[in-house]
């Protein structure tokens, strides 16, 4: 685990920047539901080879959850039970269908790219707290390949492709949105610019990643939005 430090960040900054780290803190804990399902899954693209990457998949966002822990009682704060984001997430993807609930996993990639993303450039390079965020960033971009490559294989016809497209458009605008609105508070204390362009344009990245297979750029830097 790294050693996390709060030297680097302003004090006007801890409250809020702890808030938000909170919230994501929770989002990224526990997985085990969709695990398990997977493991009776019997969908095209789900084999041995699949369902053992996922569980990986699920240990290092478990991995996440306790680096941003530590982050969260070193900014001085509490870790939280639950947050009204999480549930959200969690109760869509309970109503969804196996594929749909994957997808917003996706969603749920592209969101922690772009914000810790966000974070990392505003706090200082010598910041342990930036340096981590910095290395998830690095785990999430490779999180969100496992999950590209998954609907590759399951939009191989324009149909599907078409049906990928209308779902992923409306289920990561949805995400964005409620992010934006629920953070908002950190990006103002910490005068972020350009969060919905970042996000969106993480959005955009990764439908072409699926439907016209490009590579995705390093998705926690600005030359994705481009």
């Amino acid at each position: 685990m790294p050693a996390i430090e709060v030297e680097g960040v302003p004090e006007a900054w801890r409250a809020p920047l702890m808030r938000s780290l909170a919230i994501f803190q929770v989002g990224e804990s526990g997985e085990g539901r969709i695990v398990r399902e997977i493991e009776r899954s019997r969908l095209a693209g789900i084999d041995d080879d699949y369902r053992a990457a996922l569980k990986l998949f699920v240990k290092e966002e478990g991995r996440h959850a306790r680096i941003l822990a530590i982050m969260v009682r070193g900014l001085g704060g509490s870790l939280r039970g639950t947050a009204w984001t999480d549930r959200l997430f969690v109760h869509g993807r309970r109503l969804l269908g196996l594929r749909l609930k994957l997808l917003v996993l996706l969603a749920a990639e592209v969101i922690g790219i772009g914000f810790y993303g966000l974070l990392a450039e505003r706090l200082e390079k010598d910041c342990s707290i930036g340096r981590a965020l910095r290395q998830i960033c690095g785990d999430e971009e490779a999180h969100l390949e496992f999950h590209a490559a998954f609907f590759r294989g399951q939009t191989a016809s324009p149909w599907r492709r078409a049906l990928f497209s209308a779902t992923w458009f409306v289920v990561a605008a949805a995400a964005c949105a409620v992010v934006l609105v629920d953070h908002r508070p950190t990006l103002r204390a910490l005068a972020i610019e350009g969060a919905p362009r970042r996000l969106w344009g993480l959005v955009r990245a990764v439908h072409r990643r699926v439907c016209a297979g490009e590579d995705v750029a390093p998705a926690g830097r600005a030359s994705v939005t481009a």
